[in-house]
């Protein structure tokens, strides 16, 4: 099997050079990579081999030879170790030559023969083909979207969501104990914002005229909310508008190009006032009924997206954690007050600028917060890594992080902060326009609506987490080979066809012709079909790669060239041929392309349908 036989030839490898060592160098020589490090890489051409390596040339200078000294002394304890194990029933015997080229390179040719054995390798495995264990059951969190719930989701936070979900699954499969998590901000300025203009659009409905704030919410949801709250509770909470804007400062305004008044002055001015004239109680019906009116959304949105998470986590539910981390700090000597607030020397580490914890009116940050729920999951939970998937607007995020674990004695390795860029939406070649505050934006509910949630999501996983990303709304919802995920989802489909159609032309295809199938897999001899073969085969390595670099985009590359070698395939060949070993050999062959094709659209969070 290829993807067998890429480790057990890195391990001929690695043993050659432990025998050239103790004969070379001194005994434990650091010098000699541990067998992770053994690079090996398959070929682009078929005339250099099916693998190659350039370890001779990484190592010469350290062990002081020429690289094709070191190759040819690498080669010739492999070849030994192969004459001596030749009747043995691994890799040596697919072993057909080794060649050295070039200026050290070291070149694996294999047997024909062997590129066979991926596909019951396949077989067997079924939907475990392409697991790994790379995470050794390393327990991981991962959060992921943790917008603000003072909205529905827009399109931006859908990239993350597909992302987050998809990097998740990868990981499990790779062998990590994930666990997915929200962090619901339901504390601070933003929900007071939000519980605020609720109570403003209660008001109106209570009768009252005002000019609703310019950085209040103003999308139709909050109407909504303050509709239900006005059928339960009628008049209950009214106050004239006037006492509601006493002593307010003025909004932002503009006249004859002269700007006065503060929108943000103005809103916090709102909230005290609401605060006071509602009572604590009071207020909190609002903001409640506010924040689990949009949360409630948030989770049906995401669930119908196929995000799901273990936990949801509560920033409230951190207060007393945050007081403890700020006390760990203090006594770590890295905090200091200035202006009646107390403050993290976050410059000491790595950031900008220091940041606050506690502001001058005794109120915790949302740094404070940061603060400790990063000791909530390293240090009390005991996650040995913690996955913030975040905006690239927080790329600042970065260093602060980082900071803090060196600040509190931990390995700052035991985070990762991968960010994802926006994705602008295009109609007709025009970019769709959308803001968040006023309500005008494109909810992730109107784009999977529009373009059906398969298609959303192999649309926001066909790059780069880190690139920008333009969304083509015409082409997401295209029936065409232009259309990635449709033209790897017919695939399936055709393959799901080629089956239904053998009971009509009077075949079958079951165990025993499975068996056969496979004890004539010589038959698939023709260039694309080696060529499907060898893409199948590479589906692991791929799964290894994008778990280890976070990257599930290489996903959706693969299954794209793996569709188009079985649409060029099926294009050229029938499969339901009279001769029977030939017959069961290719649909042998075609059964492990669905299982490959099923298996991948899986990971990202994809259907594979049976018909299109």
């Amino acid at each position: 099997m290829i993807s067998t036989y890429k480790a057990q030839i890195a391990e001929l490898i690695h043993q050659a050079l432990m025998q050239i060592a103790e004969l070379t160098l001194d005994p434990g020589s650091a010098l000699i990579p541990d067998l992770a490090h053994i690079q090996l890489d398959r070929t682009k051409d078929p005339k250099n081999g099916d693998f190659a390596s350039n370890i001779a040339m990484v190592l010469a200078k350290q062990i002081k030879t020429q690289p094709r000294v070191l190759a040819e002394k690498i080669i010739a304890h492999i070849n030994n170790k192969i004459n001596q194990d030749k009747n043995s029933e691994n890799i040596y015997k697919n072993i057909i030559k080794i060649e050295l080229a070039g200026p050290g390179f070291i070149n694996f040719y294999l047997s024909q023969e062997s590129q066979y054995l991926i596909i019951p390798e396949i077989i067997k495995k079924s939907e475990n083909y392409g697991k790994n264990n790379l995470g050794q059951n390393q327990k991981i969190h991962i959060e992921y979207v943790s917008a603000n719930p003072t909205g529905p989701l827009h399109v931006g936070h859908g990239r993350s969501a597909a992302f987050g979900s998809a990097l998740a699954d990868l990981l499990s499969f790779s062998g990590f104990d994930m666990t997915r998590e929200y962090y619901v901000n339901d504390a601070g300025r933003q929900m007071d914002i939000l519980a605020t203009s609720t109570y403003l659009r209660y008001l109106e409905l209570c009768g009252e005229k005002f000019i609703f704030p310019k950085n209040g919410y103003l999308g139709g949801y909050i109407k909504d909310i303050s509709q239900g709250l006005f059928q339960e509770y009628k008049n209950k909470f009214s106050q004239p508008a006037e006492k509601l804007f006493e002593k307010v400062f003025p909004d932002l305004s503009e006249q004859n190009g002269i700007i006065t008044g503060d929108k943000e002055k103005h809103i916090d001015d709102l909230i005290s006032n609401s605060k006071k004239l509602l009572g604590e109680i009071n207020y909190q019906i609002f903001h409640q009924s506010a924040l689990n009116t949009v949360l409630d959304d948030i989770r049906d949105d995401l669930k119908q997206f196929r995000v799901e998470y273990q936990n949801w986590f509560s920033e409230k539910s951190l207060y007393q954690e945050a007081l403890e981390g700020i006390e760990r700090l203090k006594k770590l000597d890295l905090t200091y007050e200035k202006d009646g607030a107390v403050w993290f020397k976050a410059t000491q580490f790595n950031d900008d600028k220091d940041r606050v914890l506690i502001r001058d009116n005794g109120v915790t940050t949302y740094f404070a917060s940061d603060v400790a729920y990063l000791l909530n999951k390293l240090v009390h939970r005991q996650f040995d890594k913690a996955i913030y998937v975040l905006g690239a607007d927080h790329h600042g995020y970065i260093p602060r992080l980082k900071g803090l674990c060196q600040a509190f004695g931990l390995d700052p390795s035991r985070i990762d902060i991968p960010l994802v860029q926006f994705a602008t939406l295009f109609r007709n070649g025009e970019p769709v326009q959308m803001s968040t505050r006023s309500g005008e934006f494109v909810t992730l509910r109107d784009l999977y609506g529009e373009v059906g949630i398969d298609a959303a999501r192999y649309f926001y996983l066909m790059r780069k987490n880190e690139q920008h990303l333009d969304f083509d709304l015409d082409l997401a919802k295209s029936q065409s080979s232009d259309n990635p995920v449709y033209y790897i989802q017919y695939a399936h489909a055709r393959i799901c066809s080629v089956f239904r159609q053998l009971k009509s032309k009077n075949y079958e295809f079951n165990t025993h012709d499975l068996n056969l199938g496979l004890d004539h897999l010589s038959c698939l001899n023709s260039a694309q079909e080696l060529a499907l073969i060898k893409q199948l085969s590479l589906f692991p390595e791929v799964i290894q790669n994008a778990a280890k670099h976070y990257e599930p985009h290489q996903i959706t590359y693969y299954l794209r060239e793996l569709a188009h070698e079985f649409h060029s395939y099926y294009n050229s060949q029938p499969f339901i041929v009279p001769e029977e070993n030939n017959r069961n050999a290719m649909l042998t062959l075609v059964s492990a392309v669905k299982i490959v094709l099923t298996n991948g659209l899986k990971l990202l969070g994809l259907t594979a349908p049976e018909a299109m």
